[in-house]
């Protein structure tokens, strides 16, 4: 989105980019000690905003595919992998017990304390990437393995549910729901 005000008029005018024109200064001089453009390099931040595409799938898959962020756990014979997968497939964050620095800290690579270490260093490295919710498909047993890895990334910081997609009211709707990125 381009917004360009000009000294003449001002209401601005919207133009369809993603640059961002700062405002231009009324003195003829051209010693602008900032920078003329802004660009939003975040590429997440559309679903932080909760408007950016959320694929739907097909309504008879099971763990369904409405999510821009999932949990993944993946367990094989020696180690323990958490990671996240992104909706478009690419795993932006992944942790893993096979990691020489988780690895080294851990008395066994498959047992409790392994599956809340885990849980902390996703949760931690979820919210230095700008992650802060994902959808979760597993259900934990209490007192299992599962629970200690949820229960720790839940104290982490991160929410293991999204919310849903901001969709743009129709004038002849009754209900208005409150923008996500008007909250006061």
């Amino acid at each position: 989105m381009l917004i360009d005000r000009t000294p003449k008029g001002l209401l601005p005018k919207i133009i369809n980019s993603n640059i961002i024109l700062r405002c231009r200064s009324t003195s003829t001089e051209d010693s602008a000690p900032y920078a003329q453009y802004v660009f939003n390099r975040n590429p997440r931040n559309l679903e932080k905003m909760r408007i950016a595409y959320k694929p739907a799938g097909y309504h008879l898959e099971k763990p369904g595919h409405e999510f821009w962020h999932k949990l993944q756990i993946t367990i094989s014979k020696r180690h323990v992998t958490a990671s996240v997968l992104h909706h478009t497939g690419m795993v932006p964050i992944q942790v893993s017990t096979a990691e020489w620095a988780i690895r080294k800290q851990l008395y066994s690579t498959l047992d409790k304390v392994a599956y809340t270490t885990i849980g902390k260093v996703l949760a931690q490295r979820c919210l230095e990437s700008g992650i802060s919710e994902m959808m979760n498909t597993y259900e934990a047993i209490p007192g299992s393995k599962f629970e200690a890895l949820l229960s720790n990334i839940l104290e982490g910081g991160v929410r293991l549910e999204e919310y849903p997609r901001y969709k743009l009211p129709n004038p002849w709707d009754i209900e208005r729901p409150e923008k996500p990125w008007e909250h006061y």
